[in-house]
């Protein structure tokens, strides 16, 4: 005689006795408010918290790469395009990380920000005027670290 094992709790769904009004803007009747957008319509609003900082960050790097490359020695036209790319696209990077992240495995959310971080800091390294491979050693080995500090984390806090 075959026993059933009980379904562990994770994988039980609530049946919400309550009629909860409903957030996407829909009446009882099925008419929708002027102007209210379907509930499947797939546009996310976007936190303007999450765009501050992806830019702060981005203003920061810039800063620091521009800083790093000038030296000591007069500010150039160079460096201040050196300064704008590198923080716009570290910008877009992070914001563009961080706005998808929620949808990767944790295996690869971790390794997008270990390429992220180790392919940064190995960049800035680049412009002290160190070899090509020393600053890929050093990008290299803070990515993996980023990777195993990432996964760690996000393996003892995820369900």
């Amino acid at each position: 005689m075959a026993t059933q094992t009980p379904t562990p709790a994770r994988h039980r769904t609530l049946k919400p006795h309550l009629h909860l009004p409903r957030h996407d803007g829909a009446r009882r009747d099925g008419a929708r408010p002027q102007g209210a957008r379907p509930q499947g319509s797939g546009r996310r609003r976007v936190s303007p918290r999450l765009v501050g900082n992806s830019l702060l960050l981005g203003i920061a790097y810039g800063v620091y790469a521009s800083y790093i490359a000038r030296g000591g020695g007069p500010a150039t036209y160079g460096q201040l395009a050196l300064a704008l790319i590198s923080g716009a696209l570290v910008a877009l990077l992070v914001f563009g990380l961080v706005h998808v992240q929620h949808r990767l495995m944790r295996e690869v959310r971790a390794a997008a920000w270990g390429v992220l971080v180790g392919g940064g800091l190995g960049f800035l390294y680049s412009l002290t005027n160190h070899s090509v491979m020393l600053s890929s050693g050093i990008g290299l080995a803070i990515g993996a670290a980023t990777v195993f500090v990432v996964f760690y984390a996000l393996y003892t806090r995820e369900p």
